[in-house]
């Protein structure tokens, strides 16, 4: 099947894979946007993978404030190197991820910085509200994982779905960014403000 370069364009722009990428993503899946869009964030994620060690000296800290001066917003993220903590991808991924972080208010960059106290009053509860059920204990433990990992997807950063793009999470938005900018990259830390409500400073 001819690959046209509209088709083309339209991956590149919904993926921000190079051209050259998105046409071999495409002859590989015939043509079929969905299944190229697929094989493109599988590829993302191992290129990710290999970079997950790499050290992360380099960087940028971005502002975003919302609402007439009501909610701010400051973000640490973490590249490789000053080339790239200047390159405007980044840039636009590091104002992005404080946008997103102004709009949806999470708590913690990842489940890993969760307090483990905090995810066990959370069990407690859930457990609390299953106890009415007659179901056998592995099925109450697998209710109970699952209310956790939404619990996660409420609360940290990473596992929540990104406000542009509710198809993909925060994480997999950047490794999407790892794959396209060729370094790793890490979300260090994060604050955010809000007149109302005081503070939430995350990732220390």
């Amino acid at each position: 099947m001819e690959i046209n370069a509209s088709l083309v364009n339209e991956l590149r722009q919904q993926t921000g894979c190079g051209l050259m990428e998105c046409k071999k993503a495409l002859e590989e899946s015939n043509g079929n946007l969905d299944k190229a869009i697929e094989n493109l964030r599988k590829k993302g994620v191992a290129k990710a993978a290999k970079k997950a060690d790499r050290t992360t000296s380099q960087g940028r800290i971005a502002t975003y404030v919302h609402g007439e001066g009501r909610v701010g917003v400051m973000v640490e993220v973490h590249c490789e190197t000053d080339f790239v903590a200047k390159n405007e991808k980044f840039k636009d991924f590091v104002h992005e991820v404080a946008l997103h972080i102004a709009a949806v208010n999470p708590l913690y960059i990842s489940p890993e910085d969760v307090p483990q106290e905090m995810v066990e009053k959370e069990k407690e509860i859930i457990k609390g509200q299953l106890a009415h059920e007659k179901k056998p204990a592995n099925i109450i433990d697998k209710i109970v994982e699952g209310k956790i990992n939404k619990f996660y997807e409420e609360v940290c950063l990473l596992k929540q779905p990104y406000i542009k793009d509710n198809d993909k999470t925060i994480e997999q938005f950047l490794t999407e960014q790892i794959a396209v900018i060729g370094e790793n990259i890490k979300i260090a830390r994060f604050a955010r403000f809000e007149i109302a409500s005081g503070a939430t400073v995350c990732g220390q």
